[in-house]
């Protein structure tokens, strides 16, 4: 089994070899032309896993490894790195952060496992850019607030018992509050007013992360839901012979109602 994998790698490269060579679009790629698709990939990765898609997550896998093999390839030709110096640098890596396994560190649960992860890489981080500094600074606002929180957390800035987060989660309702209030006499309260709604959005973040959920995950099932539930209102205005902006809120949320009576 381990050969077939070698080998199924190993024709992979060659494939990576050829069309950088004899296939003009692949030649003329670069990095900065390639960073666009790869975070298309990416995402497409990340929808397969939402919906438990495993044949496309399969498939997405295999597109995101293929830019993987791409950047090794143009990195190789600069003569900076190559796949060989990729695959080195992680096995280091993993070999550095799971001490519990290659070394003698106690670790017999998740959250040690975690802890200890996130201790050896603040250790790294120190010594570069702070804490926070590895956080990916185009990551998605949700995800970077999400990584945010949970690296400060490593560092012992968090709440000392989850349900502490609800009273800030309050006191930022009721800020947003405040500012909605001010709109209509003080010029520069819509400014503040998104500021509060940032903040407002950053602590129901991190209550989500104290209570074991993902909220990017949480918010895409949402997103997929309401998406399902105004398609079938849409259909059934359709089926009605009339335009969805003549219906009347009431009706549709009569539909809307019916949506998730099917899906039960």
């Amino acid at each position: 089994m381990g050969n077939k994998k070698l080998e199924a790698f190993g024709r992979l490269l060659e494939i990576m070899d050829r069309l950088r060579v004899e296939c003009p679009w692949d030649r003329e790629q670069t990095f900065e032309s390639l960073r666009n698709n790869t975070i298309e990939e990416t995402y497409e990765l990340v929808d397969a896993i939402t919906d438990r898609d495993f044949d496309g997550i399969r498939q997405e896998l295999g597109d995101l490894m293929l830019h993987i093999v791409f950047y090794s390839k143009m990195g190789d030709e600069e003569g900076k790195f190559d796949i060989k110096d990729v695959i080195d640098g992680l096995c280091e890596k993993l070999i550095y952060r799971h001490p519990h396994v290659f070394g003698e560190v106690d670790a017999d649960s998740p959250e040690k496992v975690k802890y200890n992860w996130e201790q050896l890489k603040l250790k790294e981080k120190k010594r570069k850019k702070g804490v926070l500094g590895g956080v990916p600074k185009s990551l998605p606002a949700m995800v970077k607030a999400y990584r945010i929180g949970d690296k400060a957390a490593s560092a012992g800035f968090d709440w000392e018992k989850k349900e502490d987060v609800w009273a800030k989660v309050r006191e930022e309702v009721s800020e947003v509050g405040t500012e909605i209030s001010d709109l209509a006499t003080q010029p520069d309260a819509q400014q503040r007013l998104e500021e509060e709604f940032g903040d407002l959005l950053f602590s129901v973040v991190n209550a989500a992360r104290l209570y074991g959920v993902d909220p990017e995950m949480a918010l895409e099932r949402c997103n997929k839901k309401f998406i399902r539930r105004f398609g079938h209102v849409e259909a059934r205005a359709e089926q009605a012979g009339k335009p969805l902006q003549e219906i009347g809120l009431e009706q549709m949320e009569e539909w809307w109602q019916e949506s998730k009576q099917d899906e039960k």
